[in-house]
C-alpha cells in the first residue's frame, strides 16, 4: 500500500478555494488613473487541529491544505512517518479553515506538553517556539553516496519552475517549492503566500505520494533560511536550491546535516555553501 493510501482524507476540499481572486483597485500611470480587477492571492488563517486540540495557526494559501498538514507534521517533528496520521480532514468554519488531523494518542499527548500553540504570521517558521533549544533541534545527517547532480540539472528546473507557478503568475505574490529528479526535471510543485507553507505543502505531497526525497532535490523561490534548512533535513531532502542569498545559521546547520546548499540560483548560475561534493564538477 502507497504512503498515500495509509491516510484518510477529505479529497479536493482546498481545490473548491480558490489560490487567486480579482479584487477591484485604481492603477495610476502616465499621469492617469484608471479602475481595474486585480489579481491577489488568497490569504486565510488555517488551524491545524490534532485529536480535537488546536496546535497551530497560520496564514496560508488556501490550497492543497491535505499536503499541508501532512508535510507540516512531518517537518515539525510531530510524526515521523505519514502512516501514523489516521486521517485529515478540512472544513469552513467562521473565521477560516480548520484542518483536523488524527494521530497517535502518544504523538498528541506530546504535543500538548510541549505547549506549541502557534500563532504564525504569514510565512512564519518558528512562532510559538518558546526556548533556544525547541528553535535549534537536532537535525539527522543525511546520508551520503549517489551520483552527483549535473550543474545543468539545477539550471534546468530553475527555468522550467517559472511556467509552472500558476499562483505567482496570477499574482506576483506566492512563493513556490519544487521537488526535480537527478536531471533537473521538476515532478511536484507547489505554492503558498508562506515560503515555509510551500515548503512543508510540498513535503507533504512527496510522502503522500511516496517519493524518496534522497532522489533529486528542491528548489525554493526565497532565501534559504535556518527553518527552511531544519524543516528539509527532517524531510530526508539531501539538495536545496534557492532563489536567494543564505543565512550563516542555514549555512551551519546544513553543513552539521550533511545537506547541499545551494543559493543565488538564478539567471543559469549559482553558489554552493556546503557539501559541493553533490555538485559534478565541470570537466
Amino acid at each position: 500500500m502507497s504512503r498515500r493510501g495509509a491516510i484518510a482524507v477529505v479529497e479536493g476540499f482546498s481545490r473548491r478555494r480558490p489560490m487567486v481572486v480579482e479584487v477591484p483597485a485604481v492603477r495610476f500611470a502616465d499621469g492617469a488613473a484608471a479602475p481595474i480587477d486585480d489579481a491577489v492571492a488568497e490569504e486565510t488563517p488555517v488551524v491545524l487541529v490534532y485529536n480535537g486540540a488546536s496546535q497551530a495557526v497560520m496564514m496560508a494559501t488556501p490550497a492543497d491544505l491535505e499536503d499541508f498538514a501532512v508535510g507540516f507534521s512531518l517537518s515539525e517533528g510531530i510524526v515521523r512517518s505519514p502512516r501514523e496520521i489516521a486521517s485529515v480532514v478540512c472544513e469552513d468554519v467562521a473565521l477560516g479553515i480548520e484542518v483536523r488531523l488524527q494521530v497517535p494518542e502518544s504523538r498528541a499527548a506530546r504535543l500538548r506538553e510541549r505547549q506549541r500553540a502557534i500563532a504564525g504570521r504569514t510565512g512564519c517558521g518558528l512562532c510559538g517556539i518558546m526556548s533556544l533549544e525547541q528553535a535549534l533541534r537536532p537535525l539527522p545527517v543525511a546520508s551520503a553516496g549517489g551520483e552527483p547532480v549535473a550543474p545543468e540539472a539545477v539550471v534546468r528546473a530553475l527555468a522550467e519552475l517559472p511556467a509552472l507557478q500558476l499562483a505567482n503568475r496570477a499574482s506576483g505574490a506566492a512563493h513556490a517549492a519544487a521537488f526535480a529528479d537527478p536531471d533537473g526535471r521538476v515532478l511536484l510543485v507547489r505554492e503558498d503566500v508562506g515560503r515555509h507553507n510551500a515548503l512543508d505543502k510540498l513535503i507533504g505531497a512527496m510522502a503522500r505520494g511516496g517519493r524518496d526525497p534522497g532522489h533529486g532535490f528542491v528548489v525554493l523561490t526565497s532565501r534559504l533560511s535556518a527553518e527552511l534548512v531544519q524543516k528539509a533535513a527532517i524531510a530526508g531532502i539531501r539538495m536545496l536550491a534557492a532563489v536567494s542569498a543564505p543565512t550563516s545559521l542555514a549555512i551551519e546547520l546544513g553543513e552539521a546535516a550533511g545537506m547541499t546548499l545551494i543559493a543565488f540560483a538564478r539567471g543559469g548560475s549559482f553558489t554552493v555553501y556546503a557539501r559541493p561534493d553533490r555538485i559534478r564538477q565541470p570537466t
